[in-house]
């Protein structure tokens, strides 16, 4: 078995890949995507960080390639759907980063009261300036968090030891999960509202891209300050400068931006109320050289004994049982992917129901998948085969599997609903032949839309012109259309149609869609 390990990487991961009898360690970590293209056929095992894209292209010319293996936890950089065609495993290194990410947090939001960076550069040249670097105490300020997962979490932790009072918005916890961590829930605006320091921790999704924009702004307390170690994106970075420039926010300590590496252009690098770091949340040493070692010991482990740890796109079950149930688990995922990115409201209860042939196995992996693939949408912490059902639990959150006997068009299908404490959403999903994935249902319309890429989900009133103004609206943004799926309640009633595009709609786009005639709703997911 041959290894290529092609971004830099702690000594660790070389030395314990080499100690493993039959396994051939190549280090290169300055490849071109066209030079790892024509090496990668030789290689069964590849090791990356975040530096090398493991694209379609390169997936597809890895003839030999059983698992790619990533040391860290975001896994942007490689296409696994691609991976997980070609039956290549895709492991990561959850946990590693996360006391390092919130230590990071904590010393920027303290950087940022003290205005130390700021003293630094003065210093450096020549001024001694004490009355214009007058800063902040923390103690006894309130710390508002979005989001608390693991990081954030650990961020609410550290600050309670500043003595800090520590507030959270997170519609995914449930009360008794808060005040085991001794935390506040509060409303997205009461958080606005009572905060004094910012600290956001939430996943970068559909629904929270923009997230705090010039309305968030306007709700917030004058003078508050920002901390994100999270995702760019998350904060609108034009409405922030628009916001120090007025003084609500009286600074910000930025580590993740909306184009990284940042361009010169962008206005935050001029305003001196701004500290900003190069994504520099999980580089510690002692959290890169924990990564490295628990990627080569999976690693190892799997192309040895095939034993499978940490896998994002496949769960740990027998490989006979794996071979049954794998489109199964493939479309529980992607069934909970688009519940999770439809919903409203914290989730109270998750009910995964079997007809047809399936119900004769053991489901249990599949339920798994579909947990997986909801909590993956809307929490900040990494959610894995192995712990979803943990992190459920820890959430509040009820699970229910049920076989059913209900007739059904399908040989057999899997239905997901959930349960907020403000809606009900149910999707249902089939296997059409032996591969192809199906949504057979949403809510009360049945249809047969292809589960893959950008799907825009209309629901709207079944009158004529509406698709015709869709495909209109779509055409003027230059958005293709690859495919297109209706389905209706009765003739003249409701509708829901489901469209594949190949690339997303803009915020504005969408606002426009929304102002069409007789359109309810439109929301834009990713499988």
């Amino acid at each position: 078995m041959k290894v290529l390990i092609s971004d830099s990487m702690s000594d660790k991961c070389v030395e314990i890949l080499k100690n493993v009898s039959g396994i051939q360690v190549d280090v290169n970590t300055k490849l071109k995507p066209e030079e790892l293209k024509n090496i990668i056929k030789d290689y069964h095992g590849l090791v990356v960080r975040s530096a090398t894209k493991v694209t379609k292209e390169i997936i597809d010319a890895a003839d030999n390639l059983k698992v790619i293996g990533r040391a860290g936890t975001g896994v942007d950089n490689i296409d696994t759907n691609a991976a997980t065609k070609r039956g290549i495993v895709v492991m990561n290194t959850p946990g590693g980063n996360t006391i390092t990410t919130a230590e990071h947090a904590v010393s920027m939001m303290l950087s940022l009261s003290r205005k130390i960076p700021q003293a630094t550069a003065s210093m450096r040249k020549g001024e001694w300036e004490k009355k214009k670097f007058e800063g902040t105490e923390v103690t006894g300020k309130t710390l508002g968090i979005l989001g608390v997962g693991n990081i954030g979490s650990v961020v609410a932790d550290r600050a309670m030891g500043l003595k800090m009072n520590v507030i959270a918005y997170d519609p995914f916890i449930s009360q008794e999960a808060a005040n085991r961590l001794g935390i506040e829930l509060v409303s997205l605006d009461d958080l606005y509202k009572k905060s004094d320091f910012i600290s956001i921790h939430v996943p970068l999704t559909n629904e929270t891209k923009n997230m705090v924009d010039a309305k968030a702004f306007s709700k917030m307390k004058k003078g508050v300050k920002i901390i994100n170690c999270a995702r760019g994106g998350i904060v609108n970075e034009k409405d922030l400068c628009g916001a120090i420039k007025s003084g609500i926010v009286s600074g910000a300590a930025f580590d993740v931006f909306e184009k990284e590496p940042t361009p010169l252009d962008n206005p935050l690098l001029q305003m001196e109320e701004v500290i900003l770091t190069p994504h520099l949340g999980a580089s510690t040493f002692e959290a890169q050289e924990s990564v490295a070692i628990a990627i080569a010991e999976q690693i190892a482990e799997y192309l040895s004994k095939g034993t499978i740890r940490n896998a994002v796109n496949v769960p740990s079950v027998p490989t006979e049982l794996l071979l049954t149930l794998g489109q199964y688990i493939n479309l529980a995922e992607k069934l909970g992917s688009l519940q999770g990115q439809m919903l409203t409201g914290g989730i109270e209860e998750i009910t995964v129901e079997y007809t047809g042939d399936v119900v004769n196995y053991d489901v249990a992996s599949v339920t798994t998948s579909a947990v997986k693939g909801i909590l993956d949408q809307v929490l900040d912490q990494y959610v894995n085969f192995v712990n979803a059902p943990f992190v459920a639990k820890e959430r509040g959150i009820k699970v229910i599997e049920t076989k059913s006997s209900r007739p059904t068009d399908f040989a057999s299908s899997i239905t997901i609903k959930v349960k907020t404490n403000a809606e009900e959403n149910i999707v249902e999903g089939a296997i059409f032949g032996k591969r192809d994935l199906r949504i057979v249902r949403i809510n009360k319309f049945f249809i047969d839309a292809v589960p893959e890429g950008y799907l825009l989900i209309l629901h709207n009133y079944d009158k004529p012109g509406v698709i015709g103004n869709i495909g209109m609206l779509l055409g003027e943004n230059n958005i293709n259309i690859a495919r297109l799926h209706l389905g209706r309640e009765a003739i003249g009633g409701e509708a829901v149609s489901v469209w594949n595009i190949d690339t997303p709609l803009s915020e504005d786009a969408l606002k426009k869609l929304l102002k069409l005639p007789n359109i309810i709703s439109a929301r834009v997911v990713r499988l």
